[in-house]
């Protein structure tokens, strides 16, 4: 006989009479346990009984899991939330892995209350037990449907850094780090990103160490050790994902020396063959940008001089000779070359930093011809920069505020940047021997007080255990104001507007790493 509203209220007030004798009514949490077979109203009631007096039957909690369980995947959802609601009161003792298995499972409802319902309760258990939710979640990641491993990936990724520091403790923070090292031996592009704005938010890696930690693993995602396949866009992708991912990393204590290294021998060589993995990005400025972002926080280098060269020998590619003189005075050809500042910048950048660590490059490792040559196309391009320069000031002279907001006018102060750092950049190299002492900050980078000084990036240990400053990671970190200056005489870059690039996941399998993850189970498996 099916179990009726007035038999769980019966049994419920046996139970809530019984006290301190519980333990010898388990007839009567048996009759409550059944009201899971009952209808919706019996469900319900069950729903909130079950759980009350969950603890007084050891030998019944098995039974009692599985009874929730089933109104958890209840048809009415008003009974799922209300039974997903109470699962955190089973979460004892040993059970609170199970618990929290059960939850991330649940994690795929795309009812949205419900949804956030399991998130609430996962909250909730992470309270009583995080190592033990974290044990849950990690094990459905490793295992789970590939929805579920989604969703509680991104649960970590947003809710991990919003619990309390008691809640995650060293020894809850240490855990994390040693199972995501296990998830990163097989992830896709986009579960990169978000675990590693999980293990960066750690307060146990806000130290240099912890930092160079972080490094490695970006190190062995990047596959630094293999040749550069520019053709092909994953290979590409996994490049551009990596090394933003290590950048913020990057300090006066944690050099970016393999990435640098990598760059000047792999991706320099091929820069004008490198495919982009989206249409919109300019993947040869993209490089070049990450690259400069680099360069001052790049250690001992064991081939400098091999790989100034090859900075030197791009820089002259992006800067043309003058065009050449007839007998008048005239020039030759109609049309100027088009000088490509935001490239020039980048590489001027690189080189200027790379330079301080081989002050004689210029004058003791490069021919006189070569020399002469650069020198041409450098008073070349600086004379061109002045025209731009004063152009740029005469265009935003007088404008503030508002009037600096507008879509034309940013793109102007951008390249206002641009000219300003190379110009000072070029007075350096024309300094007779050669000098590297000027700072400036890259033209995408936060505006600074002061124009001309670089950003201080903390150390670890300036950062100490709150990890609050810049230097936190962010999955993708953004390029604002990364327009490039088109005047109609079209000698600037083309324009890539606001493009913030973001690409989730890689396509195709290639074993470890990004890619494909291979068979898991499926089904339910509490």
């Amino acid at each position: 006989m099916a179990v009726t509203i007035e038999d769980l209220y019966r049994n419920y007030g046996i139970l809530a009479d019984a006290k301190d004798n519980l333990s010898q009514h388990k007839d009567a949490y048996q009759v409550i346990l059944d009201g899971v077979k009952g209808g919706p109203k019996e469900k319900r009631l069950a729903a909130q009984f079950i759980p009350k007096f969950f603890s007084s039957f050891p030998e019944l909690a098995d039974a009692a899991i599985n009874a929730q369980l089933d109104l958890c995947e209840d048809e009415d959802v008003s009974i799922r939330r209300q039974a997903i609601k109470e699962l955190p009161r089973f979460a004892t003792g040993e059970n609170i892995l199970r618990v929290a298995d059960i939850l991330t499972q649940l994690l795929q409802t795309d009812d949205t209350a419900e949804f956030n319902q399991v998130n609430a309760a996962l909250i909730s258990i992470f309270k009583i037990d995080a190592k033990g939710t974290l044990g849950g979640l990690f094990s459905q990641i490793l295992q789970g449907e590939d929805i579920v491993r989604e969703r509680a990936i991104k649960f970590l990724s947003t809710k991990l850094k919003t619990l309390p520091e008691d809640v995650t403790t060293k020894e809850v923070e240490e855990y994390v780090f040693a199972e995501t090292k296990k998830v990163l031996e097989d992830v896709t592009g986009e579960e990169f990103v978000l675990l590693m704005r999980v293990v960066s938010g750690l307060r146990v890696l806000q130290t240099v160490h912890g930092r160079q930690q972080l490094v490695e693993l970006v190190v062995e995602q990047a596959f630094l050790e293999q040749a550069l396949n520019p053709a092909d866009p994953d290979t590409v992708d996994r490049l551009l994902q990596c090394t933003r991912q290590a950048l913020p990393l990057f300090s006066k204590n944690v050099h970016s020396t393999r990435f640098v290294t990598y760059f000047c021998e792999h991706v320099l060589p091929n820069l004008s063959t490198l495919t982009s993995p989206v249409a919109e990005l300019d993947i040869q400025l993209e490089v070049l940008k990450l690259l400069a972002e680099m360069s001052p926080f790049c250690g001992d280098m064991e081939k400098l001089e091999a790989n100034l060269n090859m900075l030197f020998t791009k820089l002259l590619e992006f800067m043309p000779l003058p065009p050449e003189e007839v007998e008048n005075g005239e020039n030759s050809t109609s049309e100027e070359p088009k000088l490509q500042f935001s490239y020039v910048e980048c590489l001027l950048f690189g080189f200027h930093q790379l330079g301080k660590k081989l002050p004689d490059f210029l004058l003791d490792k490069v021919d006189a011809e070569r020399l002469k040559d650069f020198k041409i196309r450098l008073q070349y391009f600086a004379r061109g920069l002045q025209v731009y320069i004063r152009q740029l000031r005469v265009a935003l002279q007088g404008k503030t505020g508002d009037a600096l907001k507008t879509e034309e006018n940013k793109i102007k102060v951008v390249a206002l940047k641009i000219t300003n750092n190379i110009n000072v950049l070029i007075k350096d190299l024309f300094h007779n021997p050669p000098s590297y002492k000027s700072t400036v900050t890259l033209s995408w980078k936060p505006v600074q007080k002061t124009e001309a000084v670089a950003p201080k990036r903390p150390s670890g240990e300036e950062m100490g255990s709150g990890g609050s400053t810049k230097k936190q990671i962010s999955p993708l970190p953004r390029r604002d104001a990364r327009q490039i200056y088109n005047p109609p005489s079209g000698k600037y870059s083309a324009s890539i507007g606001n493009f913030n690039y973001e690409r989730g996941g890689f396509r195709g399998g290639r074993g470890r790493g990004f890619g494909a993850r291979g068979n898991r189970s499926r089904g339910r498996i509490y």
